[in-house]
Parts: structure tokens; C-alpha cells; sequence
């Protein structure tokens, strides 16, 4: 039995991809490693957490006696890197944690790969999957390839950047058999609500203000969890030692725009006047160094290894809104406490 392990398997990207690899893969063992920070959940998994191929363990990738203890008792063959400190916003707050997790964390897991695999790298692989931030901001024009210079505006930006970085050197100069990838911003079910997307849907359901920075013209690609997640399952399995894959969406939008559209959804949804829910939209204070614009070209996954995003925007919008609103309990337990107080800090005072 082949073993996999997934670091941030019980975040939002994270579980989706264990629940893909769980439930595709029965002769894999997964094993889901995340020290359960505040966007951890393992009631994203409910469904799988009892399945025979899947094991979960409770630890921080930057506990280097623990990481090594995963690697011996499971004996992994290959690994998932996606855990990461990943909202901008708190890596303003505070940049020390992004640096200890985003890169001490990710020379952690070299060092284990590299030590338990010794010399012998037949059917390993390291996949650590980052971010379309490292390359900085595009203007009205043009598209992030893989061979765009890097050029990171945040800490945590400069963070994944530096984990790359990290990455490729072990590939270069201990023939680590590693791939990378750069996704674009993705959306869907158990995403922890700091981000856009879910934070828009509970407050306008709960009636609060939208907090939108600036005057919501910076631009996002916006990719389905879903279609990342097999991404993620195509370039473990097809992708070629030391290269990158960049993974968007197609799919870009004005944050005032994309807004807008879900305003639109929620008042159908919540049987409102129409334009009712566009009244919340407040404008904040822009955020510190905020890129413009993030755009993918993704035509090397599609061309080489075949892979292309398969969920239409409004399709997986619409899907996005079902789910927060039918998962009341969920987004209830997630949104109290430490949440609260975060959401204060960052909102509170514009």
C-alpha cells in the first residue's frame, strides 16, 4: 500500500483533496497531517473519517521530531505539501507566523523526505502546491506563466516565495524528485470565512455590512476547489521532476463585480427585493501593498498533462451559495470565537 501524506488536510483545499484521494485511491493509505490551527477542521471530513486507507494525525510540520515519527511509522512515499499560513490580511498582523510555517515548516518536510527516502527515490515524489501571489501584481494586461520573474508584494507572498525557492534548491542540489504548482484563488464549500467569498455570503445573510477594500476594482482568477483538486491529483501522479504547473481558473472578476453577482444569487436565495443585498456593500480602507491583479496562464497543465478546469463559474457560484446555506452549523461553529475577535481587528476600526 502506497503511502500518501497531505500536510493542511483538514483546511479548506486540503480536504477536498484527501476526500478525492480517500475515496479514487483504495489501495493508498492517506494520511492527513495538520496541527489544527483556526482554518483546520476535521468536520470537513466526516464523511471519509472512518474509512480504512485513511489515517489522521495531529501535528505541526514544524515539529521536526514529529514530522520525522509521521514519515518512519507510515513509511510515506510521497507528499502533498499544503499546509500554510494563507490570508494576506493576518500575515500583515503578524508576518513571523507565515515565516515559521510557510518556510520553516516546508524545510522541515525536505529534510524528512530527504532523510527517510535516502538515496533511493523510485516511486517518491514531493508535490508542494503554492500560491499565483509570488509573481506580484499584472496590470490590465498579460497572464502569470511559469517563467514569470517572482515578485511578491506581501509577507505572506514573500513567504510562498521563499518556500519555492526552498523547494527547487532540494531538487537542484540533492535531486529531490519534487513538482510544484501555482494556483489562482479558489472558491467552494468549508472555505473559512476571512476569505472573499464566504465572508460575502454570511454577512449578507446575517444582514452585516460587505466590507470591500478600496473601490473593489483589484482583479482575482477564480478557480472551483473541486477542479483544483484534481489539478492537485494530475500533477502528483503526470507531473515532471522539478517542474512547475500554474492552475487557474480562466475565470477573472472584479472583487466589486464578482460581489455584486453574489448579491444578485443571495437575494433570489433568501427571497429578497432585488438589489436589497447591494445596499450592504460598504468601502473600506485598501489593504497595505494590494495587488491589482492576478491573472493565470495555464495552457503548460492543460497541454502536457491534460487537465483543464471543468466547472462553469455560475455553476460552481451557485453550488458555493447551496452549500453555505444549507450548512448552517458548520459556518455557525467556525465564525465564533477567535473569528470574532480576528474579524473585529481587521474590519472593526474602517
Amino acid at each position: 500500500m502506497k503511502s500518501i501524506l497531505i500536510t493542511g488536510g483538514a483546511g479548506f483545499i486540503g480536504s477536498h483533496v484527501v476526500r478525492r484521494f480517500v475515496n479514487k485511491y483504495p489501495n493508498y493509505r492517506i494520511v492527513n497531517m495538520d496541527c489544527l490551527t483556526y482554518a483546520g477542521n476535521l468536520e470537513n471530513l466526516k464523511d471519509v473519517e472512518h474509512c480504512s486507507n485513511y489515517r489522521f494525525v495531529k501535528a505541526d510540520i514544524c515539529d521536526a521530531d514529529a514530522v520525522a515519527k509521521v514519515f518512519a511509522e507510515f513509511e510515506i512515499d510521497g507528499v502533498i505539501h499544503l499546509a500554510a499560513e494563507s490570508h494576506v490580511d493576518r500575515s500583515i498582523t503578524n508576518p513571523m507566523e507565515f515565516i515559521r510555517t510557510n518556510i520553516e515548516g516546508t524545510v522541515v518536510l525536505l529534510n524528512a523526505a530527504r532523510s527517510h527516502w535516502g538515496n533511493s527515490f523510485e516511486g517518491k515524489r514531493f508535490y508542494h502546491i503554492s500560491t499565483d501571489e509570488v509573481y506580484g501584481s499584472l496590470g490590465d494586461e498579460g497572464l502569470f506563466t511559469e517563467s514569470t520573474s517572482y515578485d511578491p508584494r506581501s509577507p505572506y507572498s514573500a513567504s510562498k516565495a521563499s518556500s519555492d525557492h526552498l523547494v527547487r534548491a532540494y531538487f537542484h542540489t540533492f535531486k529531490l524528485p519534487v513538482v510544484i504548482s501555482n494556483c489562482s484563488n479558489n472558491y467552494g464549500p468549508n472555505q473559512f470565512p476571512e476569505k472573499l467569498l464566504p465572508l460575502i455570503i454570511n454577512n449578507i445573510k446575517n444582514n452585516k455590512p460587505l466590507p470591500i477594500y478600496g473601490k473593489g476594482l483589484n482583479v482575482r482568477d477564480w478557480l472551483y476547489v473541486e477542479d483544483h483538486a484534481a489539478a492537485i491529483d494530475t500533477v502528483f501522479h503526470s507531473g515532471n521532476p522539478g517542474e512547475t504547473y500554474n492552475v487557474g481558473g480562466n475565470n477573472e472578476w472584479r472583487n466589486i463585480d464578482l460581489v455584486r453577482e453574489i448579491c444578485q444569487i443571495m437575494d433570489k436565495k433568501l427571497n429578497r427585493t432585488k438589489g436589497e443585498s447591494e445596499k450592504l456593500i460598504t468601502f473600506v480602507a485598501d489593504r497595505a501593498g494590494h495587488d491589482l491583479r492576478y491573472a493565470i496562464d495555464s495552457s503548460k497543465i492543460q497541454h502536457e498533462l491534460g487537465w483543464e478546469p471543468t466547472v462553469k463559474f455560475t455553476e460552481g457560484l451557485e453550488q458555493t451559495v447551496d452549500w453555505y446555506l444549507q450548512n448552517e452549523g458548520w459556518i455557525n461553529a467556525v465564525v465564533s470565537g477567535e473569528y470574532q475577535a480576528y474579524y473585529q481587528l481587521q474590519y472593526g476600526k474602517r
